[in-house]
């Protein structure tokens, strides 16, 4: 079996100083890469470094929404240029994105639109951030059109919000939210929709699943996401994860896993 989890804040200062005490659990577990998000400009030669640290860890680069404000005019040039410099290790653009519950959508939304162009000019995938912003998302992108691979990670949403992204052609990131029994919605959303659109992710330090901490959540636990999803689809986990990974290789562009 080998799981990888599509969306990890591996770069972040909790997990300075173990980092390989921490890949070691997540490989016992049967995890074998790790995509780490940048979410700031500041952020991005950290995100860089970490990923450096190891073959089997991979990043990408962006503007998460939380920070849009903290960033000038030239950050998106700046973006461009360090996308187009990076090598074979960046395998995407983001986290970019909005979110309703912190900033003002208004002011986020140019930069997610200047993004989702950007990643479709660079033939970069595209990993978006939504929060109770589904629908303003799949809007963006059906205008948008980037033909790109688009990750919508953290998925939380109705049956409905799902389909409609999934039929943009978008893949779902499936956390530690499914993990948890107060999350009826989207517990009952994901029986309903193709695992061929989905991939697991951890979000690791947050969005833990089910019995671990706030800021406690790290890649091993992307094993219990799996075992929570294959018991939601009725499937067997070997055979779930083999789909999986196929999924999220084509996500991220690697032939094979």
């Amino acid at each position: 079996m080998q799981l990888v989890d599509a969306h990890c804040h591996f770069d972040f200062p909790v997990f300075d100083g173990r980092r390989q005490e921490v890949w070691q659990r997540a490989r016992q577990a049967g995890v074998t890469r790790l995509v780490v998000p940048g979410v700031r400009q500041p952020d991005w030669r950290r995100v860089q470094e970490v990923a450096a640290g190891c073959d089997d860890w991979w990043y990408c680069l962006g503007i998460h929404p939380w920070f849009v404000e903290e960033h000038g005019d030239a950050a998106l040039d700046d973006l461009e240029s360090a996308l187009r410099r990076a090598g074979d290790r960046c395998v995407g653009l983001g986290e970019c994105g909005l979110d309703r519950l912190r900033g003002e959508l208004n002011a986020q939304m140019p930069w997610f639109e200047a993004q989702v162009a950007l990643a479709g000019s660079l033939r970069l995938p595209l990993v978006v951030h939504s929060v109770r912003t589904h629908d303003e998302v799949a809007a963006v992108l059906r205008r948008s059109r980037p033909d790109v691979p688009v990750l919508v990670h953290g998925f939380s949403g109705s049956y409905q919000q799902g389909k409609a992204l999934v039929d943009l052609g978008c893949f779902l990131g499936i956390g530690g939210v499914i993990t948890h029994d107060r999350a009826r919605k989207t517990r009952g959303a994901v029986p309903r929709l193709p695992a061929e659109a989905m991939v697991l992710e951890t979000d690791a330090p947050d969005m833990p699943p089910a019995g671990v901490a706030r800021g406690d959540n790290e890649p091993a636990n992307l094993r219990q996401v799996l075992t929570a999803l294959a018991e939601l689809k009725g499937q067997g986990e070997e055979r779930l994860a083999e789909q999986l990974a196929q999924n999220v290789g084509r996500l991220y562009g690697w032939p094979s896993i």
